[in-house]
């Protein structure tokens, strides 16, 4: 396996030499010359201080700056009839806090308190991705359980691929944490070779160079990024083969999901997780044999929906970057360079995971979730009982 491997790291050196070579002048690849710091004393010190940071760090993708910075500053929202509880959200790889605008929004309007964080690494440029360990986005996490805690009786935690793999290392090692809520949580890769991504990143700079137009999240992944991705999975499995989690667990999952390893992620939540009032949401057209499970069907010709995707957990109908009137249409998605030129002219749009192909079919990524509404009451059913 390890020779096989050093033949595929020496293909894809060869692949991305000429791509590297433009990254050494393109500044959304470039490096800062440090991250921005997070434990503040306060939460609104941390926002000030990161937005700073990312004035004077970020490559911004158009004239919108304040739009930029909103999208991926972390950010609280304080409920009008607060009911004393409070939920703390961490994106996942190359994301941003926006993953969570819609979910938070729907938290905040059931009266509970509402923070997100910026991971080390994200909201700046891809090429931060370099410089953060899997220390400093524990630490960050960690901090602001501690920091959210006094304000609140109850504190959930929530995760996004990535970030559910932190957040459920911070609840298996923290017995005040009153619950999870997991979306396509990334316990498992579904690509064996992410594995070997720490020692690749010693002989390739990048995993995948994309242009770097989308403001909510980074198109291009350095090789770091993704050995640190891999330390949180490593992580995240030695805390669940120590111990099960017994508080209540909220997870949702796409069947269609081409990132991570779903039948891995299934058993877990069947073997780990184990309250009486756990909930997971399947996206896809299989039956599961779990308790507690709500499947939707994401065969959908009426919304020109193929299947599901790993991101499209997040976003409601509404959302207007990412909803049925996206303003951002991600058209790079495994397909053939002729349907991606078709996708770019908005020729007939389906949607779907990445990797899918469809004969006579142009798709685009899946960025929503057509049962945002019917996922959040089953969320808030988990969270209240």
């Amino acid at each position: 396996m390890i020779s096989s491997f050093y033949q595929r790291l020496t293909l894809v050196s060869v692949l991305f030499l000429a791509a590297c070579s433009q990254a050494d002048l393109n500044p959304n690849y470039q490096v800062s010359s440090s991250l921005p710091y997070y434990e503040q004393d306060n939460f609104q010190q941390y926002i000030d201080d990161t937005k700073q940071w990312l004035l004077e760090n970020r490559v911004f993708k158009s004239d919108d700056v304040e739009k930029e910075l909103q999208a991926n500053l972390p950010f609280e929202l304080i409920p009008d009839n607060p009911n004393g509880d409070a939920v703390l959200l961490v994106h996942g790889l190359g994301d941003s806090p926006y993953s969570f605008i819609d979910i938070a929004e729907h938290l905040v309007s059931q009266g509970y308190r509402v923070r997100t964080v910026l991971l080390p690494g994200h909201g700046s440029k891809a090429g931060d991705l370099m410089l953060p360990t899997l220390a400093d986005w524990q630490r960050v996490v960690t901090h602001h359980i501690q920091l959210l805690k006094p304000k609140s009786d109850k504190l959930w935690l929530g995760g996004y691929s990535t970030g559910a793999n932190l957040v459920t290392s911070a609840a298996l090692n923290d017995d005040e944490i009153a619950g999870l809520l997991l979306f396509s949580p990334a316990f498992q890769p579904s690509r064996s070779a992410v594995k070997w991504a720490n020692l690749a990143s010693y002989f390739v700079t990048w995993a995948d160079i994309d242009p770097e137009i989308n403001y909510t999240r980074y198109n291009s992944l350095p090789m770091h990024g993704a050995a640190v991705y891999y330390d949180t999975v490593k992580t995240v499995q030695i805390d669940l083969a120590e111990k099960r989690y017994n508080k209540p667990v909220f997870m949702m999952m796409s069947e269609g999901d081409s990132v991570i390893d779903t039948t891995f992620t299934i058993n877990l939540y069947q073997q780990k997780f184990s309250h009486k009032n756990n909930q997971l949401i399947w996206l896809g057209e299989r039956d599961l044999a779990v308790p507690n499970t709500t499947r939707f069907s994401m065969n959908r010709p009426d919304l020109q929906i193929v299947n599901g995707s790993h991101m499209g957990l997040l976003f409601s109908p509404d959302n207007v970057t990412y909803g049925t009137q996206a303003d951002i249409i991600i058209c790079n998605n495994g397909q053939s360079e002729k349907r991606e030129a078709a996708c770019e002219k908005g020729e007939n749009i389906w949607f779907s995971s990445y990797g899918r192909v469809e004969e006579n079919k142009t798709l685009a990524r899946l960025t929503y979730n057509p049962y945002f509404r019917e996922s959040m009451e089953k969320m808030i059913q988990v969270i209240e009982k």
